[in-house]
């Protein structure tokens, strides 16, 4: 016996006239998985009064898209077909398939079964046909109601550890093999099979199936928060994990996993951010620019304190001082990061000059313009420095009162001190008097 499609063993409308029953199958919702064909009986068949459970020789069996057909005769799986179309029932061909879209899984589903039929017959037997949805069947909610172990790794602050992850959202499944969920799960069924028989037991298994595929999920370096983003590798990794209850005993595989959301409990939230925080103070740059923070905004709140500025200034002082060598060393590093900016301007050398075209040069002459160092101006100090003001910009010293400025008369040799000659000249010997002013 076999299917033999109706385009190919008819010839011409002459098809009709040999189909003794029509078997088929109404649009299956999204809650039936399984539902057993129906038969309807023309007023041309010879058969009228036939048993439901018997097909005669040349009746016709229809097949839509998103369906799976399969004729179960004594109780065994003898004929499948999962492509659309028309078909007529032979008992003297061979047991056929017709795969469709479900390809080799089927075809090594049937082969597995190892039987074939070689009687032919109408009566003295028991034959059904079934109808299987192998449309994907769609929101299948979920959620962990307690939290699932999650592989962190973070190597910017070294962490590597378990913690707990919460998520939500929905995955879809369809059926890849329609022979092992007929053997495995819902054979010889009366009337139909419904979704809701199994989305329990499917639930509680996916659930189950988190904690590994979410350690394999951390091993390919996905972190906890970027899962929503990651349905293909979550799909996936499903699949890889639910491989040996779901698809080679129920012929169930997974079509799309995603996730709303994935969170972790506060103080797990609370604690990487407070690593993260703590490493990145372990950069020199950000310690510093930390701990001048921190100093401007105690100033303020110093500044605004509401017992007076002075009682705020003290307690700052205070907290410095138990603060010890801990304050010492934050005050170090930001002295550090200070001297070794590299955006801090390189000091001038002392006897330099800026020149009129803008350039600053150090020797007697601009190395851009050439323009000669102008002359300085002002009044010499004891340590060499030349000042306008009153004071000395080098050692602080006051600028001497006006006072006649002296050289020696005879030989022309001027003091150091031009406002306080020696009472002698140290080259000739001559007396400092009122003939050797300037």
């Amino acid at each position: 016996m076999g299917l033999i499609k109706a385009g190919i063993g008819a010839l011409g409308s002459t098809l009709a006239d040999q189909w003794k029953e029509f078997f088929y199958c109404d649009s299956l919702d999204k809650e039936t998985i399984m539902v057993k064909g129906q038969k309807r009986i023309s007023s041309r068949s010879s058969n009228t009064k036939g048993s439901d459970n018997i097909i005669s020789n040349g009746s016709g069996i229809a097949v839509a898209d998103g369906q799976c057909m399969i004729i179960v005769e004594q109780g065994k799986i003898v004929e499948v077909c999962a492509e659309p179309g028309e078909f007529t029932y032979d008992s003297s061909s061979e047991p056929s398939i017709f795969s469709g879209k479900l390809g080799d899984s089927i075809k090594a589903s049937f082969a597995t079964l190892g039987r074939r039929f070689t009687y032919g017959g109408d009566t003295g037997k028991d034959q059904r046909v079934y109808y299987f949805n192998t449309k994907e069947l769609l929101d299948n909610k979920f959620g962990t109601q307690n939290p699932v172990p999650f592989r962190v790794v973070d190597n910017n602050i070294g962490l590597d550890m378990d913690l707990g992850v919460r998520c939500n959202g929905t995955y879809s499944y369809k059926l890849a093999d329609p022979i092992l969920f007929y053997t495995n799960v819902c054979a010889n069924v009366s009337d139909r099979y419904m979704r809701n028989e199994i989305d329990g037991q499917l639930k509680s298994e996916f659930l189950s199936a988190l904690q590994p595929a979410f350690s394999k999920i951390s091993e390919l370096g996905i972190r906890y928060s970027a899962l929503p983003g990651h349905t293909e590798d979550m799909c996936r990794v499903m699949n890889d994990v639910l491989t040996s209850k779901w698809k080679e005993i129920r012929g169930i595989e997974i079509v799309s996993v995603a996730i709303n959301s994935a969170t972790l409990s506060k103080e797990n939230e609370d604690m990487i951010a407070d690593l993260q925080r703590k490493a990145a103070y372990s950069s020199q740059k950000l310690s510093s620019g930390a701990y001048v923070e921190s100093i401007t905004q105690a100033t303020k709140d110093a500044a605004n304190n509401a017992g007076g500025s002075m009682l705020g200034f003290m307690g700052m002082n205070m907290a410095q001082t138990v603060g010890g060598n801990s304050a010492q060393g934050i005050m170090n590093v930001a002295q550090n990061y200070q001297q070794n900016s590299q955006h801090a301007p390189e000091a001038a050398p002392a006897d330099s000059w800026k020149c009129a075209c803008g350039n600053v040069a150090s020797g007697k002459f601009c190395p851009e313009c050439g323009a000669k160092k102008p002359e300085a101006t002002g009044w010499t100090c004891s340590c060499g420095a030349v000042n306008k003001g009153k004071f000395c910009s080098e050692c602080g010293a006051k600028k001497p009162d006006d006072a006649p400025l002296y050289r020696c008369d005879k030989c022309g040799w001027e003091p150091e001190d031009p406002h306080h000659p020696p009472k002698f000249c140290p080259e000739c010997g001559d007396i400092f008097d009122d003939n050797d002013k300037k």
